[in-house]
């Protein structure tokens, strides 16, 4: 048995994973291969969340993912962050958005600030131009996206997962577009999409968030049967039976 769709090798190499810093390349379908639609944005469920960053080894680890799950800002954005870019009475930062490649404001949680002041007092207050976040091995220099992916790959090799850093901005969006309290129109300002059809893909309802819903609502008793003034429930059972 052979195939008859031809396989592309240009899609295996647009499929192989690449660091966000680089502009992406562009690849057309392979002949005879039907286009399929995008699938939805992968979020971590909040068990699964405590599960991870219970698995992050540093203050520096931690405080990266409170920043990316506060906010939603992307690797790229929050790897290029200096002192001068932080707001801490505000408790927000300024990034380099990564399409207007303006500097932006993106707000954070008081954990994600607590973890940082942590993590500074550990490794030390860098200069105004250099970047806050540092490898921990080797000599000095500033953390990369390769490494920071690497700190997810060792919590996934621990925990049996396959996140990606991407997903930690799934996880923000999904938070915030199901949370009740922001309206779509806010979620897109935070996230910095151009068009608010793709901060519409955050709004999901998934069956593992529904668990606790669920049982509840099986363990409802069943209301009980009312009857009109006027009929004697006797009457009822001996003609509709108990």
């Amino acid at each position: 048995m052979r195939n008859p769709v031809p396989v592309s090798a240009q899609r295996r190499q647009a499929l192989a994973h690449r660091s966000p810093l680089e502009t992406p390349p562009r690849f057309g379908r392979a002949r005879l291969r039907q286009q399929v639609a995008d699938p939805l944005p992968r979020s971590i469920p909040d068990r699964l969340w405590t599960e991870l960053f219970a698995a992050m080894e540093c203050d520096r680890d931690r405080a990266l993912l409170e920043f990316f799950v506060s906010g939603g800002a992307r690797a790229e954005e929050l790897l290029g962050l200096t002192t001068a870019d932080l707001d801490w009475a505000g408790q927000r930062i300024w990034v380099i958005s990564k399409g207007s490649r303006a500097r932006e404001m993106v707000p954070a949680s008081p954990q994600a600030f607590i973890y940082l002041a942590r993590y500074l007092d550990q490794a030390g207050t860098p200069a105004a131009d250099e970047r806050i976040w540092r490898a921990r091995r080797g000599q000095a220099r500033p953390l990369s996206y390769w490494a920071l992916r690497r700190v997810l790959q060792r919590a996934n090799r621990k925990l049996g997962t396959n996140w990606t850093l991407h997903d930690l901005r799934h996880t923000a969006a999904t938070r915030m577009a199901n949370g009740g309290r922001l309206t779509l129109a806010e979620v897109q300002a935070i996230l910095r999409h151009a068009d608010i059809r793709v901060t519409g893909r955050y709004v999901t309802a998934r069956v593992e968030d529904l668990v606790d819903k669920l049982a509840e609502h099986y363990s409802r008793p069943r209301p009980a049967a009312t009857f009109a003034p006027g009929y004697d429930p006797a009457d009822i059972a001996a003609v509709f039976g108990a």
